[in-house]
């Protein structure tokens, strides 16, 4: 009887240490189709992204010119947070509710992970009615 207890329970502990393990499984860096690099990762139960190369970006631009607060256009967007308050939903699989900053336009969007690869997540940004659809490779 003691061998089934142990077995059980090793079996649940087992099964939640790889369910939790999926849910962080978005945690890491990636390349973003518009030269950002980005680090996802998790605080209080929620996922957030920051910048953490520019690659390039939008020609050498290294501040946070569009931002629609004015006093923000001399922020740098090197470690600036664009990915807040993004939340596993356990019964879609997904990663939801989340809100993040384009600094390309200087635009917030809704946005979620829809689906994770060996080598890139798939994500879904969306404002009103319009909605993109993109894969982030994984470095």
């Amino acid at each position: 009887m003691l061998k089934l207890k142990i077995t059980i329970s090793l079996m649940i502990l087992f099964i939640s240490f790889s369910i939790a393990q999926n849910v962080n499984v978005i945690v890491g860096k990636y390349h973003l189709p518009n030269s950002l690099d980005l680090e996802i990762f998790k605080q209080n139960n929620k996922y957030y992204g920051k910048i953490i190369a520019l690659n390039g970006y939008e020609n050498g631009q290294i501040k946070d010119k569009k931002n629609p607060d004015k006093s923000k256009h001399n922020d740098l967007l090197i470690g600036k947070i664009i990915i807040e308050d993004l939340e596993y939903d356990s019964s879609e699989k997904e990663w939801v509710n989340g809100r993040m900053y384009g600094p390309e336009k200087g635009m917030f969007f809704d946005f979620k992970i829809t689906e994770v690869r060996q080598n890139e997540i798939e994500i879904v940004a969306s404002k009103y009615f319009f909605w993109k659809t993109l894969e982030w490779q994984k470095i």
